[in-house]
This record gives structure tokens, sequence and C-alpha cells, in this order.
């Protein structure tokens, strides 16, 4: 099982050590498999994107190509009802084709890595956030990492063995 520790100097902690010190590439997602919205499509493209897709959580990118944040459901629906509590915000259909993706990003809650981070440099942010953005070296978005693909490669190569 993937909860355990590796034995001590065994073939186990070699592995660990191994993957976790690999740079991340090997684990890419790039950025033509990956659902994304630019910052300044409107409201109704971002929600047809995330509804079509089935993702709670997507990318943010400008036009050229520089990851600007991730827009989650949450951001969507707190823009459309209103944030003070106690009043609700009423929802013009108009909002939707006028109001942008970027009016309603906030702080950005998954920073991207650049392309030469390891797998240990990201381990914790898989297991709080379903994929970490990647960008290189000019800050251009690449892709992502996602939680299932760390996990799956852990599980196959067995880099945690059972005790």
């Amino acid at each position: 099982p993937l909860n355990r520790r590796p034995r001590k100097g065994g073939r186990g902690a070699l592995l660990e050590r191994n993957f976790l010190t690999m740079n991340i590439a090997f684990l890419l997602t790039p950025k033509q498999d990956v659902a994304f919205l630019y910052d300044d499509n409107t409201l109704r493209q971002g929600l047809d994107k995330l509804r079509s897709q089935g993702y709670r959580v997507i990318p943010v990118l400008d036009r050229a190509g520089k990851y600007v944040s991730t827009v989650s459901e949450g951001d969507f629906l707190w823009h459309i009802v209103g944030r003070t509590p106690g009043t609700l915000k009423a929802f013009v259909p108009e909002m939707a084709e006028q109001a942008r993706v970027r009016d309603i990003l906030g702080e950005d809650r998954n920073p991207p890595v650049t392309i030469t981070a390891t797998v240990e440099d990201i381990l914790d942010r898989v297991a709080e956030q379903n994929f970490v953005p990647v960008m290189d070296d000019i800050g251009s978005f690449i892709g992502i990492v996602t939680r299932r693909r760390v996990m799956l490669h852990l599980r196959k190569n067995r880099v945690v063995e059972a005790e």
C-alpha cells in the first residue's frame, strides 16, 4: 500500500528518493490536452467550458499564453450572487455576456511551478489541489501535473513498499 513507509535502505527507499528528485516533465499533461480559459472569455463562455468538460476548476491564460490564475465554479457563483452576506445580487442574463473571466478572478490559490520543479516540490500541492499548473522559463503555460498522474506513477512503480 502507498501509505506505508519504505524499508530503511531497501529498494523502496531508493525508488522513493529517485522519484522525488525527478523532474516533473515526465508527469506533464501538455497544454494541447488541457482545458483552459482565456481571461477575456465571457462568463458564459467560461461556464459553458466548465460544464462541457466536467471540471470544477480550470486554468486561465492570457492571449499571449501566460498563466494568469485558476477559476472555479465557486468564483462564478459568488460573482453572480454577490459576496455581501444577507443579500442576493439580481442576476441579469446579459451580465454573462458582458463580464469577463478576468473580472471574477481572486487571489490565485494554485500558483504555477516551472518545468524545472521536482516531484518533491509539488507533492504537498497535489495533496491539496487536483492539478498544479506548469510554465516554462519565460512564464508561458505549458500544461499541468495532475494528482491522478502522480498517484498512478507512485502505484505503478511501487515507490513506497509494504513494511
